[in-house]
Parts: C-alpha cells; structure tokens; sequence
C-alpha cells in the first residue's frame, strides 16, 4: 500500500491524531534534538534570516528555527491540514512564526524568497521527489542554503535475532508509511542535479532499546498495516504488540535506523 503521506487529507483522523501525537513525541527525543540542533549548527544563517520549514508537519522544526537568535521570521508549508492545524496551536505566542497549506511541489512563494529552507523529514514522503527539490532551489536566494535531514529507511531494524518476526513489523511500517526507503541514497546526485553545490553531511544513528517511544509506536503500526493488508489476522497482530511490550519490560527491546543530513548551497 502507498505511503499514507502521500493522501494525508483522507487520512482516517483517528491515525491523523496518532501521526501529530507521534511526531511531537519524536521531536521531544534527546537524540532527535541532538540530530536537529547538530545541523542547523552547520548551516549560515545570515542576521534576520528568513526560513522556510517545508513539510513542517505539526511545526516542531519550526519552533526551534524561530527560537534562533539569527532567524527573524519561518513559514511553516505543509500539505497536511490536520497537521498544521495542531501546529498552529502550539506555535500560539510565537512572533514571526505563520503555516501555509502548500505542497512541497507547487509552493505559493516568489522566486528567492527565503534565505535558508530546512527539509526535515519530509523528501522520503513525496511522490517526486526531483519536483520538490527544483520548487526549493526555485524559492531559495542564490547563495542561500537548503538543509535536508531524513531517515535512511532501508537500515530500520527491530531485529534482536535472525528471522525476528518483529522485522516484518518495521518492513510494513516502511511500505505503508514512506514512499521511498532508498532515497537519501541517491539525495547527493538529486540535489546536485537540482542546481544545488554539497556541503556537510552527517549521519546519525538513532536507537531505542529502554523505553521506546518511536520505534514502538512504529512497529505497532507495522502490525495494523499487516492485518490492513490481509497478510495476518488481528490476533497475531496483537501478539506482534505484546511482543514489543514484552521486550521492552525485559530489557532487550531494540529498534533503529540511520538518519542522514545534508547542508546545500545555491550557487549565488
């Protein structure tokens, strides 16, 4: 089954809840800040910097980047309506901080209006990903920069074991949730393609072995989309999910995967 980013507005809202519950979650991780805070600190802001937060989600990036003493406005652009939503609630109180439903392929900006634009976990997400990546360079200021930061979906992992079943938990979270697990793979040649020059790039690895907050929350839904996909019935779903409490009250609970960043620059 297709990503289910891929037509979030008709999503079923109960999953749409799960979803904006999740990535608040996620943002709120140790690791996932230090992953954050890590490539924003290689990027140039220039004083008074204009920021685009594309694929914003419920605006968690954003809120960050408006905090930055050198970033005097970010807009938010998301696709997803129950997200902004929600990200419009939390950024209450926060000057210079506004959402704008767009998708990432067709963005209501003129050309070179921001100075830097931060992807963060988004290009994993969409269907063209070479269209997205030309709508950025389009709306980016020459000398501005383009920061991407997404999961190498192909290294996820709850395996403890050969032939874990819990694997075929995170392979089902990854068809039913990105459109594309091999993307940051070949990001290098579709930036550089896109009119962009490479700069820093990291990787990260993220894992959570004792109170699992993410990955859980994951491979439960890889367990709903087997049952969704007539692959397993709902009893040995919920065995799946026992399972997963299970180890994590043992203390051999394990799930992870690789992110990836990647610091841009539009040739100015």
């Amino acid at each position: 089954m297709p990503d289910v980013y891929l037509t979030i507005n008709e999503a079923d809202p109960a999953l749409l809840a799960e979803i904006a519950q999740g990535l608040e979650a996620r943002a709120a991780l140790p690791q996932q800040i230090e992953i954050l805070e890590t490539y924003l600190g290689d990027i140039e802001f220039p004083d008074g910097a204009r920021v685009l937060d594309v694929g914003c989600g419920t605006g968690a990036q954003s809120r960050t980047l408006i905090n930055r003493p050198d970033v005097a406005e970010v807009v938010g652009a998301d696709q997803a309506r129950f997200l902004l939503e929600r990200a419009r609630e939390l950024a209450v109180g926060l000057t210079g901080l506004t959402f704008e439903e767009a998708s990432g392929d067709d963005l209501p900006f003129e050309t070179a209006a921001f100075d830097v634009i931060v992807a963060h976990t988004v290009l994993t997400h969409v269907a063209d990903p070479e269209a997205v990546l030309a709508e950025l360079a389009r709306v980016v200021r020459p000398g501005g920069t383009l920061a991407i930061c997404d999961g190498d979906f192909s290294t996820m992992s709850a395996a403890i074991g050969d032939r874990d079943p819990l694997q075929a938990c995170a392979e089902s979270f990854i068809e039913h949730s990105v459109n594309d697990a091999w993307l940051m793979r070949r990001l290098p040649r579709l930036v550089r393609a896109a009119g962009f020059t490479l700069g820093r790039a990291r990787s990260y690895n993220f894992i959570e072995t004792e109170d699992p907050v993410t990955t859980a929350n994951w491979f439960r839904r890889g367990a709903d989309g087997l049952v969704k996909e007539g692959r397993i019935g709902s009893d040995l779903a919920e065995a799946l999910k026992a399972e997963i409490t299970r180890r994590a009250a043992a203390g051999i609970y394990f799930g992870g995967m690789k992110y990836d960043s990647l610091i841009c620059r539009k040739p100015g």
